[in-house]
């Protein structure tokens, strides 16, 4: 996904690449954005959702989404061997609603078709990703007591 600037809603949205000392600002989007979800499970704790984010954490894989000069969220694309792994898609809650996802979810879906592969990722069952995932084309894979499982194939070229 490039990292130009793109129009949402009345603001300036721009991707840039992450750096190592955003870290902990990236643990905290990924702790308020889930937050909700977590607590709906009764599985939040402040301290395992951060430190789950951090031990895996690669700044060449995650890509800061700003509006102005504020860290609205991120998100993190792992290339694997067959396929491009969505490992995190985060937006702040005061940005939620604004289109983000959709935005960052349709790059990666024509970065993916370019290439040729299906995106994978997983999302906390009974969290509102998974109507997210699946308005975005995105199939269930498998299911488990905690995660679902989905993909994303492009369609066949006509």
């Amino acid at each position: 996904m490039s990292h130009s600037p793109l129009s949402i809603d009345d603001g300036a949205c721009r991707f840039r690449p992450a750096t190592c000392a955003e870290a902990d600002a990236l643990a905290d989007i990924r702790v308020a954005a889930m937050r909700p979800s977590l607590e709906a499970v009764g599985r939040f704790s402040p301290e395992r959702a951060r430190e789950r984010f951090l031990k895996g954490f690669d700044p060449a894989d995650t890509t800061v989404i700003e509006i102005g000069a504020e860290m609205a969220g991120f998100f993190v694309v792992r290339r694997r061997k067959d396929h491009l792994y969505l490992d995190h898609l985060y937006v702040e809650p005061a940005h939620q609603g604004r289109g983000l996802g959709r935005v960052v979810v349709a790059g990666l879906q024509a970065s993916a078709e370019r290439e040729g592969l299906p995106i994978r990722l997983m999302a906390l069952n009974g969290s509102p990703a998974n109507d997210f995932y699946k308005g975005c084309g995105f199939t269930l894979v498998s299911s488990d007591d905690l995660d679902t499982i989905y993909a994303w194939q492009a369609p066949p070229a006509k």
